[in-house]
């Protein structure tokens, strides 16, 4: 039997932006996928730390590494605005004896979205 376990999330990011008119999709920096082992169309739910709503949608890579964007595409943008905080959830099957010994990864990052040492 598997059982679904946090992979890995980024806490507190700030939505940078939004993009009404496109498919729906979470553009991210590409420095942060990297920083929480996030992958391109990857499966995430995003957590909306000012109005409580919480989406599912799938990750697409930033152009511009370092950049800090953040971006609610599609439907999603009306769930957030630029300036409010979000978790970024990322989550993984895994069998009993795997899981009880996972550790998922935990990216904090600063007020310009970058990625602070662990």
């Amino acid at each position: 039997m598997l059982i679904t376990v946090l992979k890995s999330k980024i806490m507190r990011a700030r939505v940078t932006g939004n993009e009404l008119y496109y498919e729906g999709s979470l553009t991210l920096d590409p420095v942060l996928m990297e920083a929480a082992g996030m992958l391109p169309h990857e499966q995430v739910q995003v957590v909306n730390l000012n109005n409580g709503t919480r989406l599912t949608t799938y990750l697409i890579r930033g152009r511009e590494r370092g950049n800090g964007e953040v971006i609610l595409n599609g439907p999603a943008a009306r769930l957030g605005y630029a300036g409010d905080e979000i978790i970024i959830l990322t989550y993984a099957q895994m069998d009993h004896d795997s899981a009880a010994s996972h550790l998922p990864v935990v990216v904090q990052v600063d007020a310009d979205n970058a990625p602070l040492e662990a």
